[in-house]
């Protein structure tokens, strides 16, 4: 179960754009990440390989948490990201990840936003 200060460095770290380096100091090694209704990603190295790639095809990328609640081994985090890309364009997501612990690790990840948003 994690403690709000773990929490809170986890956000930390998220925040200051380390999305790869989270993955690889706050997941567990058999991790799995899932976008909405799709099949789960699972392996903290394949994570983190998918984090990086993504990161790659970016100039810059906002991260603020909203909101974190931690109830037990669950929590859940409203984030605002914004993403801009090689070529100018800016996207921006707002989504809820619901995060299953294990110790001070996180064990499995779900997000849920709406894929048909307005960018």
């Amino acid at each position: 179960m994690p403690s709000r200060a773990r929490l809170d460095e986890f956000i930390a770290v998220v925040v200051s754009g380390d999305h790869a380096g989270a993955i690889e100091r706050y997941y567990t090694e058999d991790a799995s990440m899932q976008e909405n209704e799709a099949p789960p990603r699972v392996g903290r190295d394949g994570l983190v390989a998918r984090e990086r790639s993504v990161l790659a095809q970016m100039t810059d990328v906002y991260s603020e948490a909203v909101s974190s609640v931690v109830e037990g081994d669950r929590v859940a985090i409203q984030w605002i990201f914004k993403l801009t890309d090689k070529s100018g364009k800016v996207r921006r997501r707002e989504e809820v990840a619901l995060q299953q612990w294990r110790g001070d690790r996180i064990f499995r990840e779900r997000f849920f936003y709406d894929p048909t948003a307005p960018e």
